[in-house]
Protein backbone atom coordinates (compact mmCIF):
# COMPACT_ATOMS: atom_id res chain seq x y z
CA UNK A 1 0.00 0.00 0.00
CA UNK A 2 1.26 3.72 -0.97
CA UNK A 3 0.31 6.18 1.37
CA UNK A 4 1.21 9.53 -0.84
CA UNK A 5 -0.15 13.11 -1.38
CA UNK A 6 -3.32 13.00 -2.97
CA UNK A 7 -3.32 9.06 -3.28
CA UNK A 8 -3.88 5.90 -0.89
CA UNK A 9 -3.78 2.83 -2.31
CA UNK A 10 -1.54 -0.50 -4.04
CA UNK A 11 0.76 0.67 -7.40
CA UNK A 12 -1.73 -1.13 -9.33
CA UNK A 13 -4.46 1.33 -9.05
CA UNK A 14 -2.09 4.42 -9.14
CA UNK A 15 -1.37 3.21 -12.39
CA UNK A 16 -4.72 2.82 -13.51
CA UNK A 17 -5.68 5.58 -12.38
CA UNK A 18 -2.52 7.65 -13.81
CA UNK A 19 -3.52 5.72 -17.23
CA UNK A 20 -6.87 6.89 -17.26
CA UNK A 21 -5.94 10.10 -16.19
CA UNK A 22 -8.00 10.32 -13.27
CA UNK A 23 -5.53 11.48 -10.48
CA UNK A 24 -2.92 14.66 -10.63
CA UNK A 25 0.57 13.45 -10.75
CA UNK A 26 1.72 16.24 -10.31
CA UNK A 27 0.28 15.68 -6.43
CA UNK A 28 2.45 13.39 -6.18
CA UNK A 29 5.87 13.02 -4.24
CA UNK A 30 8.58 10.26 -6.77
CA UNK A 31 10.79 10.57 -4.16
CA UNK A 32 8.46 9.28 -1.49
CA UNK A 33 7.08 6.73 -4.32
CA UNK A 34 10.52 5.55 -4.39
CA UNK A 35 10.99 5.18 -0.72
CA UNK A 36 7.75 3.32 0.27
CA UNK A 37 8.63 1.04 -2.91
CA UNK A 38 11.88 0.42 -1.48
CA UNK A 39 10.59 -0.34 1.99
CA UNK A 40 7.87 -2.86 0.73
CA UNK A 41 10.84 -4.71 -1.42
CA UNK A 42 13.13 -5.05 1.47
CA UNK A 43 10.19 -5.38 4.10
CA UNK A 44 8.93 -8.55 1.84
CA UNK A 45 12.11 -11.03 1.76
CA UNK A 46 10.24 -13.86 0.58
CA UNK A 47 8.54 -11.88 -2.19
CA UNK A 48 7.70 -13.33 -6.02
CA UNK A 49 10.90 -12.18 -8.42
CA UNK A 50 8.40 -11.37 -11.30
CA UNK A 51 5.90 -9.66 -8.84
CA UNK A 52 8.29 -7.36 -7.73
CA UNK A 53 9.78 -6.52 -11.42
CA UNK A 54 5.98 -5.10 -12.14
CA UNK A 55 6.15 -3.33 -9.24
CA UNK A 56 9.74 -1.60 -10.57
CA UNK A 57 8.33 -1.39 -13.88
CA UNK A 58 5.75 0.54 -12.60
CA UNK A 59 7.20 3.17 -10.50
CA UNK A 60 9.71 3.32 -13.15
CA UNK A 61 7.28 4.60 -15.32
CA UNK A 62 5.16 7.04 -12.99
CA UNK A 63 8.65 8.44 -12.19
CA UNK A 64 9.27 8.77 -15.82
CA UNK A 65 6.00 10.40 -16.53
CA UNK A 66 6.18 12.50 -13.36
CA UNK A 67 9.36 14.03 -14.60
CA UNK A 68 8.32 14.69 -17.71
CA UNK A 69 4.87 16.91 -16.68
CA UNK A 70 7.81 18.53 -14.39
CA UNK A 71 9.80 19.78 -17.68
CA UNK A 72 8.73 22.85 -19.10
CA UNK A 73 5.49 23.31 -21.18
CA UNK A 74 6.93 23.87 -24.25
CA UNK A 75 4.07 22.80 -27.37
CA UNK A 76 6.99 20.45 -28.93
CA UNK A 77 7.69 18.95 -25.79
CA UNK A 78 3.87 18.65 -24.91
CA UNK A 79 3.41 16.78 -28.33
CA UNK A 80 6.17 14.38 -27.45
CA UNK A 81 4.68 14.08 -23.81
CA UNK A 82 1.28 13.02 -25.59
CA UNK A 83 3.18 10.41 -27.60
CA UNK A 84 5.10 9.19 -24.33
CA UNK A 85 1.24 9.07 -22.57
CA UNK A 86 0.20 7.32 -25.45
CA UNK A 87 2.95 4.64 -25.80
CA UNK A 88 2.74 4.15 -21.72
CA UNK A 89 -0.87 3.22 -22.15
CA UNK A 90 0.06 0.33 -25.06
CA UNK A 91 2.57 -0.66 -23.52
CA UNK A 92 1.16 -1.33 -19.91
CA UNK A 93 -1.92 -2.66 -21.80
CA UNK A 94 0.55 -5.28 -23.23
CA UNK A 95 1.97 -6.25 -20.32
CA UNK A 96 -1.50 -6.87 -18.68
CA UNK A 97 -1.64 -9.04 -21.59
CA UNK A 98 1.52 -10.73 -20.53
CA UNK A 99 0.35 -11.06 -17.31
CA UNK A 100 -3.60 -12.80 -17.94
CA UNK A 101 -1.23 -15.10 -20.59
CA UNK A 102 1.21 -16.00 -17.58
CA UNK A 103 -1.77 -16.81 -15.31
CA UNK A 104 -3.70 -18.76 -18.14
CA UNK A 105 -0.73 -20.83 -18.11
CA UNK A 106 0.06 -21.64 -14.84
CA UNK A 107 -3.66 -22.57 -14.57
CA UNK A 108 -3.11 -25.24 -16.82
CA UNK A 109 -2.34 -28.73 -16.09
CA UNK A 110 1.66 -29.23 -15.81
CA UNK A 111 3.46 -31.93 -17.95
CA UNK A 112 5.53 -33.99 -14.95
CA UNK A 113 3.20 -32.95 -12.02
CA UNK A 114 -0.54 -32.74 -13.20
CA UNK A 115 -0.38 -34.94 -16.19
CA UNK A 116 2.35 -37.57 -17.11
CA UNK A 117 2.88 -38.99 -20.48
CA UNK A 118 3.12 -42.64 -21.17
CA UNK A 119 5.93 -44.61 -20.55
CA UNK A 120 7.47 -42.00 -18.22
CA UNK A 121 10.27 -43.10 -15.60
CA UNK A 122 8.88 -42.98 -12.32
CA UNK A 123 11.05 -41.43 -10.15
CA UNK A 124 11.48 -43.90 -7.82
CA UNK A 125 14.85 -43.81 -5.26
CA UNK A 126 16.25 -47.40 -5.05
CA UNK A 127 17.80 -48.57 -1.87
CA UNK A 128 19.89 -51.29 -1.31
CA UNK A 129 20.51 -52.44 2.22
CA UNK A 130 21.47 -56.42 1.31
CA UNK A 131 25.62 -55.03 1.46
CA UNK A 132 26.16 -56.89 -1.53
CA UNK A 133 28.69 -56.01 -4.19
CA UNK A 134 28.55 -58.16 -7.66
CA UNK A 135 29.33 -57.44 -10.79
CA UNK A 136 28.07 -59.41 -14.15
CA UNK A 137 31.57 -61.64 -14.36
CA UNK A 138 30.99 -62.80 -10.74
CA UNK A 139 27.35 -63.70 -11.30
CA UNK A 140 28.28 -65.62 -14.63
CA UNK A 141 30.89 -67.29 -12.43
CA UNK A 142 29.16 -68.42 -9.94
CA UNK A 143 25.55 -69.49 -12.36
CA UNK A 144 28.16 -71.38 -14.12
CA UNK A 145 29.80 -73.00 -10.80
CA UNK A 146 26.21 -73.93 -9.48
CA UNK A 147 25.40 -75.68 -13.00
CA UNK A 148 28.31 -77.88 -13.01
CA UNK A 149 27.62 -78.87 -9.34
CA UNK A 150 24.07 -79.88 -10.46
CA UNK A 151 25.17 -81.56 -13.70
CA UNK A 152 28.03 -84.27 -11.95
CA UNK A 153 24.94 -85.39 -9.56
CA UNK A 154 22.10 -85.75 -12.29
CA UNK A 155 22.04 -88.74 -14.10
CA UNK A 156 19.50 -88.82 -16.99
CA UNK A 157 16.58 -91.82 -16.84
CA UNK A 158 15.08 -92.47 -19.93
CA UNK A 159 11.29 -92.03 -19.38
CA UNK A 160 9.96 -95.83 -19.37
CA UNK A 161 6.99 -96.07 -21.85
CA UNK A 162 4.07 -98.30 -20.84
CA UNK A 163 2.41 -100.48 -23.96
CA UNK A 164 -0.41 -102.76 -24.03
CA UNK A 165 0.48 -104.59 -26.93
CA UNK A 166 -1.56 -107.27 -28.76
CA UNK A 167 -0.58 -110.27 -27.27
CA UNK A 168 -1.35 -108.78 -23.65
CA UNK A 169 -4.91 -107.74 -24.85
CA UNK A 170 -5.60 -111.19 -26.07
CA UNK A 171 -4.43 -113.07 -23.00
CA UNK A 172 -6.25 -110.82 -21.02
CA UNK A 173 -9.37 -111.63 -23.71
CA UNK A 174 -9.21 -115.00 -23.00
CA UNK A 175 -8.68 -115.35 -19.32
CA UNK A 176 -11.88 -113.32 -18.98
CA UNK A 177 -13.85 -115.50 -21.80
CA UNK A 178 -12.35 -118.97 -20.25
CA UNK A 179 -13.60 -117.61 -16.68
CA UNK A 180 -17.38 -117.70 -18.08
CA UNK A 181 -17.72 -114.00 -16.89
CA UNK A 182 -19.10 -112.55 -20.40
CA UNK A 183 -22.66 -114.32 -19.99
CA UNK A 184 -23.79 -112.08 -23.02
CA UNK A 185 -22.97 -108.58 -25.28
CA UNK A 186 -20.54 -106.99 -23.54
CA UNK A 187 -18.58 -103.11 -24.81
CA UNK A 188 -15.44 -103.78 -25.65
CA UNK A 189 -14.26 -101.34 -22.62
CA UNK A 190 -15.40 -103.88 -20.40
CA UNK A 191 -12.18 -105.78 -21.26
CA UNK A 192 -9.53 -103.04 -21.59
CA UNK A 193 -7.29 -102.97 -18.20
CA UNK A 194 -6.93 -100.43 -15.52
CA UNK A 195 -3.86 -98.11 -15.26
CA UNK A 196 -1.08 -99.77 -13.87
CA UNK A 197 0.92 -98.76 -11.06
CA UNK A 198 3.89 -96.91 -13.19
CA UNK A 199 0.96 -94.74 -14.10
CA UNK A 200 0.34 -91.06 -12.44
CA UNK A 201 -2.87 -90.40 -12.03
CA UNK A 202 -2.42 -86.86 -12.32
CA UNK A 203 -0.44 -87.47 -15.83
CA UNK A 204 -3.88 -87.30 -18.06
CA UNK A 205 -1.77 -87.43 -21.36
CA UNK A 206 -0.18 -90.54 -20.02
CA UNK A 207 -3.48 -91.74 -19.31
CA UNK A 208 -5.13 -91.02 -22.55
CA UNK A 209 -1.88 -92.47 -24.61
CA UNK A 210 -1.94 -95.99 -22.87
CA UNK A 211 -5.82 -96.42 -23.04
CA UNK A 212 -5.69 -95.75 -27.25
CA UNK A 213 -2.74 -98.16 -27.30
CA UNK A 214 -4.95 -100.67 -24.67
CA UNK A 215 -8.38 -99.57 -27.13
CA UNK A 216 -6.26 -100.44 -30.79
CA UNK A 217 -4.51 -104.07 -28.77
CA UNK A 218 -8.10 -105.02 -27.33
CA UNK A 219 -10.04 -104.46 -30.86
CA UNK A 220 -7.07 -106.06 -33.23
CA UNK A 221 -6.88 -109.32 -30.49
CA UNK A 222 -10.34 -109.43 -31.03
CA UNK A 223 -10.53 -109.62 -34.43
CA UNK A 224 -7.98 -112.32 -34.67
CA UNK A 225 -10.45 -114.49 -32.27
CA UNK A 226 -13.34 -113.50 -33.96
CA UNK A 227 -11.49 -114.82 -37.23
CA UNK A 228 -10.78 -117.67 -35.14
CA UNK A 229 -14.25 -118.34 -34.28
CA UNK A 230 -13.84 -117.91 -30.57
CA UNK A 231 -15.93 -114.55 -30.54
CA UNK A 232 -18.52 -112.49 -32.10
CA UNK A 233 -18.39 -108.49 -32.60
CA UNK A 234 -20.77 -106.31 -33.52
CA UNK A 235 -21.28 -102.80 -33.95
CA UNK A 236 -24.94 -100.72 -34.71
CA UNK A 237 -23.84 -97.65 -36.15
CA UNK A 238 -20.61 -96.41 -37.39
CA UNK A 239 -18.27 -95.06 -34.72
CA UNK A 240 -20.48 -96.73 -32.47
CA UNK A 241 -19.74 -98.81 -29.84
CA UNK A 242 -17.80 -102.26 -30.24
CA UNK A 243 -19.91 -105.30 -28.50
CA UNK A 244 -18.34 -108.86 -28.06
CA UNK A 245 -19.65 -112.01 -26.89
CA UNK A 246 -18.23 -115.51 -26.40
CA UNK A 247 -19.80 -117.63 -29.41
CA UNK A 248 -22.13 -120.25 -29.64
CA UNK A 249 -19.32 -123.02 -30.81
CA UNK A 250 -17.08 -121.71 -28.56
CA UNK A 251 -19.62 -121.67 -25.62
CA UNK A 252 -20.55 -125.60 -26.74
CA UNK A 253 -16.46 -126.56 -26.76
CA UNK A 254 -16.29 -125.37 -23.00
CA UNK A 255 -19.37 -126.93 -21.98
CA UNK A 256 -18.26 -130.01 -23.44
CA UNK A 257 -14.96 -129.72 -21.26
CA UNK A 258 -16.75 -129.30 -18.24
CA UNK A 259 -18.65 -131.94 -18.63
CA UNK A 260 -15.81 -134.39 -19.60
CA UNK A 261 -13.88 -132.87 -16.04
CA UNK A 262 -17.14 -133.64 -14.37
CA UNK A 263 -17.18 -137.26 -15.83
CA UNK A 264 -13.47 -137.97 -15.42
CA UNK A 265 -13.86 -136.73 -11.51
CA UNK A 266 -16.85 -138.94 -10.85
Amino acid sequence: MLHLDGFDGPLDLLLDLARAQKVDLARISILRLVEQYLAIVESARRIRLELAADWLVMAAWLAWLKSRLLLPAEESEAVDAEEAAGLLQARLLELARIGQAAEWLAARPQLGRDVFPRGAREDLTEIDRSGLALDLPQLMGAYMAAMRRTARKRVYQPRRLLFWTVQDALSRLQRLLGADTVPGWCDLDVFLPQAGPGIDAADEAERVRLRRAAMAGTLIAGLEMARNGAIELRQDEQFGRIMLRPSDAATGVANDRDMDRMDAAE
